[in-house]
């Protein structure tokens, strides 16, 4: 299972300038921190948070208009790449015959400006709006080996944020780690890597093989 944002490609600065702009709209200043608070999760979350910040306040469904429509607008506009070894693992995953999915936070608009900048496509996505509960909730991993089929103590998830980390583990997946802007501490049953060029699909079967 791969994440999206941040595991796959590099959004955050695109969402900072979303974040930013929205914040500037409702009254309010945004920084790295604000964006650090964000990380991994989803939009009802983001969303809860502007509106705690703003002098301004708007409607909830204006606020998700401005974000949702900022973030499609950016990537269909702005060009946009893959992290190291994304796509060479996903690629690896895929000529194997493996099941696989991506499981993101994002809105179901954002994941597609985003895979038809990547011109990638995964067999099943999971997204904000397929599940009640979003990550650190385990909800998006166990829906998401509902799609494939697949045992949850068989699957390996690749996480970038502590929100993601936590959902994965929670739903019982090995997790691989590649922390982005939020440093990830080592674990028991929890792999920490500096970037996706370190992760081998033989050694990710190894992994899950052995648990």
């Amino acid at each position: 299972m791969f994440d999206m944002d941040g595991l796959l490609v590099d959004t955050e600065p695109l969402w900072f300038e979303v974040e930013s702009a929205v914040m500037a709209r409702l009254g309010g200043d945004w920084g790295a921190g604000d964006q650090e608070e964000l990380v991994g999760g989803s939009l009802e979350r983001t969303l809860d948070y502007l509106l705690a910040k703003a002098t301004r306040p708007r409607s909830r469904a204006t606020v998700a208009g401005w974000m949702v429509g900022g973030m499609v607008e950016l990537l269909d506009c702005r060009p946009i790449t893959a992290l190291p070894g994304a796509l060479r693992l996903l690629g690896e995953v895929a000529a194997a015959g493996v099941r696989h999915a991506l499981v993101t936070s994002s809105e179901r608009v954002i994941m597609e400006a985003v895979l038809r900048q990547l011109k990638v496509s995964f067999p099943v996505t999971v997204c904000g709006e397929d599940v009640a509960a979003t990550k650190p909730d385990p909800e998006p991993y166990l829906l998401a080996a509902a799609r494939l089929g697949a045992d949850p103590r068989r699957c390996a998830a690749l996480e970038d944020s502590p929100n993601g980390v936590a959902a994965a583990e929670a739903a019982g997946f090995l997790t691989v780690a590649v922390p982005n802007l939020v440093p990830i501490p080592a674990a028991d049953g929890r792999v920490v890597v500096a970037s996706l060029t370190e992760v081998k699909l033989a050694v990710l079967a190894g992994l899950v093989a052995a648990r």
